[in-house]
């Protein structure tokens, strides 16, 4: 199995947001953050050239990330995973994992730092050894199955993710 952790792209500033009353579930990416993922994306494709499933927190940053990623991968079945939210459930999301085939690749969008905890969970890794900026990705191979110890293949910044698909 192949796992690739997202993170959402730049979204609009938290405190800004705040104060239009709404919550924070509902803060969406900016027009910077859009236009630089969108970039990126055919740089995740170079990496990762299928997904089987992409799945997402229900929050509308992670949403918006998802339906760029979606342009790359058309034929991916989508999911929104509640444990992906700030705060879920890491067990939740091992358990969900357990659950697709050995052989597939499966994509999540989430937020920091919950994706940091995440990726030390699935490696034996330290929490809070690294972190994802926005709009980069990790990618975790696991030899057998999820409930096992992975190994971080890549770990991407946006950066490395826009210099990529410029060169395919």
């Amino acid at each position: 199995m192949r796992v690739v952790i997202i993170r959402h792209a730049i979204a609009e500033d938290r405190e800004r947001f705040a104060r239009t009353g709404r919550p924070d579930s509902e803060r969406p990416l900016t027009k910077k953050g859009r236009r630089k993922f969108r970039a990126a994306v055919p740089g995740l494709k170079a990496v990762v050239p299928t997904v089987d499933v992409l799945a997402a927190s229900p929050y509308t940053r992670a949403q918006e990330t998802l339906a760029l990623a979606r342009r790359a991968y058309r034929k991916t079945r989508v999911e929104t995973l509640a444990d992906l939210a700030h705060g879920g459930s890491i067990i939740g999301i091992r358990s969900w994992l357990a659950k697709k085939k050995s052989g597939a690749t499966i994509a999540v969008v989430g937020h920091e730092p919950d994706l940091s905890r995440l990726i030390a969970a699935l490696t034996g890794g330290r929490s809070g050894a690294l972190t994802l900026k926005k709009g980069g990705a990790a990618v975790i191979d696991f030899d057998g199955p999820p409930t096992r110890a992975g190994r971080l293949s890549a770990l991407l910044p946006p950066s490395v993710l826009r210099d990529l698909a410029d060169s395919v």
